[in-house]
């Protein structure tokens, strides 16, 4: 099934998904008319993950939170960290991930979220912001999603954050992957690169050890992914759960099998260790 282009006839989900999906690609298609490359890239701030945050980042999310402040379900996001409204419902969001990606002009962004209730995640949506595309599942069931079911790692096609040369234990682990793979991309966007694992464009996706993944940039994959009969795991085995802490880092490893998720989180962690 192709990727749809609303997001708000979506069946069972909950409306602080959809009208926060809608604030976001409204805001980043506006702001980039308004704006250009320097100016949208710009630190205005430190967010609440301890990274900064660019103009067009602190732009979307505003735009977000005064989108959904009437939902009344608790809220955790990239720059303005915990939003506690008392509510069993709390949306957990990247509003725009892949920010030099939107900044530049380059056309591979996405809004992301998770929906948890009583602190397990529950439901999911991503919006490729540039195109209106949208991947979404509640509970365990998926709109249309299906992973390319490859269970082992020799031949297939991964998605990888960029090596890092100066992490000596990183880059032999991201070699190791690559080495065994048949096909490498780097799109600079970890949710939209979990959505593709979730469609079957690509057999997995992973930091290689450089533990860069915040919650909110798995948060919708292990909705999204598991609805579609993939797996999502972290690289040293570290559980991917509701935590208020956006300090809090993993090596995630998207994968379209519990089977490939432990081969490919495995070879990462032996070849870590054996750089060490």
């Amino acid at each position: 099934m192709m990727p749809g282009t609303g997001w708000r006839d979506v069946p069972g989900l909950h409306p602080a998904l959809a009208i926060a999906a809608e604030a976001s690609v409204t805001a980043v298609n506006d702001a980039r008319l308004r704006l250009g490359p320097g100016d949208l890239a710009e630190p205005v701030a430190m967010g609440a993950d301890a990274t900064p945050t660019m103009r067009v980042d602190r732009i979307v999310e505003d735009a977000i939170l005064s989108a959904v402040e009437g939902t009344g379900v608790n809220i955790l996001t990239e720059e303005s960290g915990w939003i506690d409204r008392g509510s069993a419902y709390t949306l957990v969001m990247d509003p725009l991930d892949g920010s030099a990606n939107a900044a530049a002009g380059v056309p591979l962004s996405a809004f992301s979220a998770a929906l948890a209730t009583d602190g397990e995640f529950t439901q999911a949506l991503t919006v490729w912001t540039e195109t209106g595309w949208r991947w979404s599942a509640a509970g365990d069931t998926s709109s249309g999603l299906r992973t390319s079911g490859r269970t082992s790692l020799d031949g297939a096609a991964l998605s990888l954050l960029r090596p890092h040369p100066a992490n000596p234990q990183a880059s032999a682990a991201w070699w190791r992957a690559v080495e065994r793979a048949a096909r490498v991309r780097i799109l600079s966007s970890s949710c939209l690169e979990a959505a593709l694992v979730a469609t079957g464009a690509t057999d997995a996706f992973a930091d290689a050890c450089t533990d860069t993944h915040r919650l909110v940039d798995l948060a919708s994959a292990v909705v999204l992914v598991r609805a579609a009969g993939g797996a999502v795991r972290d690289v040293h085995g570290r559980p991917i759960e509701l935590d208020t802490d956006l300090t809090r880092r993993w090596s995630g490893v998207v994968a379209a099998t519990p089977e490939l998720a432990d081969e490919l989180a495995d070879c990462l962690a032996q070849a870590w260790r054996a750089a060490a």
